[in-house]
């Protein structure tokens, strides 16, 4: 009797753990509904909305949809702190307007330099140096550095519910890739570990690096020749050229991301699948979509969302928890 009650105890433990809800941090809203039953669909065999496993590809921006945006992007406060570390070998720079804001934390004058201001502190941080060594001074950073707000280091601060989306669909066979404006190799040394997501499918902004010889074997120098910025209605040109084939799901937060979705759900082939972040809650993270100097803003997107039947999330009322409180507890 004892020998059938402790198999019984065991066979309800493994059920329940078999039927545990694989999107615990969302609340069971229509966003979260519209989710499972896209996927249910595109896995059942016979289904109409059947999707092959080989064409299960989905596209993920990363700033302000897999992690946060304001009020900097991550690389920004990258850039900012390498520009802080590398100053004392550069006392020039404080003759620099552009470098004396940086280095007085005037990030609002920094804007005011626009695209061109952006570009040179990108070539300042991230050109001129090998692939490894950058790749370690952006490995080291999320190692020490933390968010002044939350007290979280970055690679802390993935959304858990995103997070939790990118294992969902990779259980039911889908292929999860990023697709951000963000930098190539500053996503791939950390996309593994905070998305299990490998580097070879991250697609970000890039520029052409040098090959050469050396004593020790052979190296790739970061250069910023034929810099690409993939965002807007590059985003789809830049999917073509890594990915070789159309995406059926897409997921983003912001107008940088329309045109991605656009090209996404208008493949002709399979039913496809467009979800927006909104982000509601400033609470437990930012509220923003339509204020002057966000780089999330959220305009054009609902209102296609609305026209196309994409799922928009707010965060607010569909998150239960916006990062793992494991690696980044409330406060």
């Amino acid at each position: 009797m004892k020998k059938t009650l402790l198999t019984c105890g065991l066979l309800l433990g493994c059920s329940t753990f078999a039927h545990a809800d694989p999107l615990s941090a969302w609340n069971d809203t229509a966003a979260k509904q519209s989710i499972e039953q896209w996927v249910q669909n595109a896995t059942k065999e016979g289904s109409p909305a059947f999707i092959p496993t080989d064409k299960r590809y989905v596209v993920f921006d990363n700033d302000g949809t897999l992690w946060p945006e304001e009020p900097l992007v991550f690389q920004i406060k990258f850039i900012v702190d390498e520009i802080k570390r590398q100053a004392p070998e550069h006392p020039e720079w404080k003759k620099d307007p552009l470098l004396k804001a940086v280095l007085d934390n005037d990030l609002k004058k920094v804007m005011t330099f626009g695209k061109e201001g952006l570009l040179k502190l990108v070539t300042l941080t991230q050109s001129g140096m090998t692939t490894d060594e950058f790749n370690q001074r952006v490995a080291n950073w999320f190692d020490t550095q933390k968010d002044a707000r939350f007290g979280c280091r970055y690679d802390q601060m993935a959304y858990q519910p995103m997070r939790q989306l990118l294992d969902y669909l990779r259980e039911n066979g889908f292929k999860t890739w990023i697709v951000s404006g963000g930098g190539i190799d500053f996503m791939r040394v950390i996309s593994q570990k905070m998305y299990g997501i490998p580097p070879e499918q991250v697609i970000g902004s890039f520029a052409l690096g040098e090959f050469s010889l050396t004593d020790n074997g052979t190296q790739i120098r970061k250069t910023m020749k034929g810099a690409f910025y993939d965002d807007g209605a590059d985003k789809p040109v830049a999917i073509h050229l890594f990915m070789g084939q159309r995406p059926v799901g897409a997921f983003g937060n912001s107008d940088g991301d329309l045109q991605m979705l656009q090209y996404t759900t208008a493949n002709p082939n399979y039913k496809t699948f467009g979800l927006l972040v909104h982000h509601t809650d400033a609470e437990r993270e930012y509220a923003y979509d339509k204020q002057p100097g966000s780089g999330g803003k959220l305009i054009k997107g609902m209102e296609e969302a609305k026209a196309k039947g994409w799922t928009v999330v707010d965060m607010k009322q569909d998150w239960k928890t916006v990062f793992d409180p494991a690696l980044c507890p409330a406060k």
